[in-house]
């Protein structure tokens, strides 16, 4: 079943004839268009994207959906939905299903005023199809954990006492620049030293120093699709705290990756990556939650959490992402990204999870 189709088959459940999608990451997910401003219109028998004049020859180029041009300013993001309602009521369309996260109070209250019809919130709709992966998508993720992990193998040759961390981060988004990916909009963290208890440490003009641990998260994007990586290194010996962290971190994912399989509730899940944290007396100390899934987004559905309510299947590709944070002490954090399979999962990022000291 194509993803339209499987689409179109969520209509009933709703309650819904047609559907509206906004949101930019489901619009090229569905469609393959790219461009910054459009909308899906999806019934049982027609496909529409609606869109302006600058993405007209590009809209041809990357889809086969029916391409309606809105005249107006193209930088009047409300004309967009006039021409949408237009189309709508054309159609006698009365029950029309919209991304209820992708759409903001002002606009909905446009389109309803300009809609014949009834506006029914639909709740990831689109997301709930996008965590299973096409072979098409694996491909895509496969690539882009290939150059993270040759970034990582190639950052632990490059860094030095002294480098900055923005060095380091700019190295490693160039080096992923060289095999045709990218990080635009996720830049490396980069935290060295007692930084390092910052989960989202941004690199900054800091110099890395002698015996400093430096937490390493990034990841590379290959054709819109994302990988996920945290590592941790140390410029000589650290200190036994240090150490220590690292170690139960580790053992922490470790744990958790060796006994994750289909069918695992969030729970399950967080208690595997917990139960070391715990054990050891650092679970207060591990904030940062259990993983995500990956894909089109860095960080997408199913989102770990404590709730019961997603179920790991078979296709997904998802992060698991122990870390240990002491303030003003310093952290550690590994991460890989998992394709949940019959057997369990298999890791795409397979470069050492061990922390790698490097010589000074």
């Amino acid at each position: 079943m194509n993803r339209i189709d499987e689409l179109i088959g969520e209509f009933d459940d709703f309650g819904i004839e047609a559907v509206m999608i906004s949101g930019l990451w489901n619009i090229r997910y569905l469609s393959g268009f790219t461009g910054s401003n459009g909308v899906l219109i999806i019934t049982r028998n027609e496909k529409l994207l609606v869109t302006d004049y600058r993405y007209f020859e590009q809209a041809k180029q990357q889809t086969d959906f029916e391409i309606i041009l809105h005249a107006g300013h193209t930088g009047h993001k409300g004309k967009i939905y006039e021409a949408v309602a237009r189309q709508l009521n054309e159609r006698n369309i009365k029950k029309l299903g919209f991304e209820e996260r992708h759409i903001s109070f002002g606009l909905h209250k446009w389109l309803d005023e300009m809609f014949d019809g009834e506006l029914v919130p639909s709740y990831d709709i689109v997301e709930n199809i996008r965590m299973i992966k096409s072979p098409d998508e694996l491909d895509k993720i496969r690539e882009a954990c290939r150059i993270t992990d040759e970034a990582y193998l190639h950052i632990t040759n490059f860094i030095k006492v002294g480098m900055t961390e923005l060095e380091v981060a700019g190295e490693l988004e160039d080096f992923m620049k060289k095999e045709n990916g990218y990080a635009a909009g996720f830049p490396p963290i980069v935290a060295s030293g007692s930084r390092s208890s910052l989960p989202h440490g941004r690199a900054t003009g800091k110099k890395i120093e002698k015996g400093e641990m430096i937490t390493i998260d990034f990841g590379a994007c290959y054709d819109g699709y994302w990988a996920d990586i945290s590592r941790v290194v140390s410029m000589g010996e650290p200190s036994d705290k240090m150490k220590e962290i690292h170690d139960v971190v580790l053992t922490a994912f470790n744990n958790c990756v060796d006994n994750i399989k289909p069918g695992m509730q969030d729970t399950e899940v967080d208690h595997l990556m917990r139960e070391h944290l715990i054990k050891t007396g650092y679970n207060a100390q591990s904030g940062t939650g259990t993983g995500h899934g990956i894909g089109l987004e860095v960080h997408e559905k199913p989102l770990f959490s404590v709730q019961k309510d997603k179920v790991l299947e078979k296709g997904m590709t998802v992060c698991v992402e122990p870390g240990i944070y002491l303030p003003r002490v310093g952290g550690a954090r590994v991460e890989d990204v998992l394709l949940i399979n019959d057997q369990g999962c298999e890791v795409l990022t397979p470069s050492t999870k061990e922390l790698v000291v490097i010589e000074v």
